[in-house]
């Protein structure tokens, strides 16, 4: 199994999906971590030249259609993970992260090593509270 990990570093957890420049992917086999690799991440950044649409109509931080594209073009470079761990994200991202097969846990650990370990362990908690 593939998990992804949102980091600005290859070691700590960053707060914020969308401005993370990368993804740490952890391959677990039997509950071991057997490989990890970096992979670059769009974010914020990728997508300055498109017009940002800040009235939502209601429906909250990046619930609107051309975000859920967005989501869809960070998500496509960790289509082989069945998770995806972060410090913190939009419920737009949670809920297209979801869409895509991904399940999506925020969490308050920053420690990349200990809350691979928790989500193995089945400790790993989805602080949701967290989303905005």
């Amino acid at each position: 199994m593939k998990i992804a990990v949102i980091t600005n570093d290859g070691k700590t957890i960053s707060q914020h999906f969308g401005r993370a420049p990368y993804y740490l992917v952890v391959t677990i086999e039997e509950g071991k971590v057997t490989q990890t690799e970096m992979r670059e991440k769009m974010g914020h950044t990728h997508f300055v030249a498109q017009h940002e649409e800040n009235d939502h109509g209601g429906a909250g931080h990046g619930m609107d259609a051309g975000s859920h594209q967005k989501h869809a073009s960070m998500a496509e470079t960790i289509s082989d993970c069945k998770a995806l761990i972060c410090g913190g994200m939009g419920m737009g991202a949670y809920e297209s992260m979801r869409q895509f097969n991904i399940k999506p846990v925020v969490t308050d650990l920053r420690d990349i090593e200990l809350a691979v370990q928790a989500l193995i362990d089945g400790k790993l908690i989805d602080h949701t509270e967290l989303l905005h």
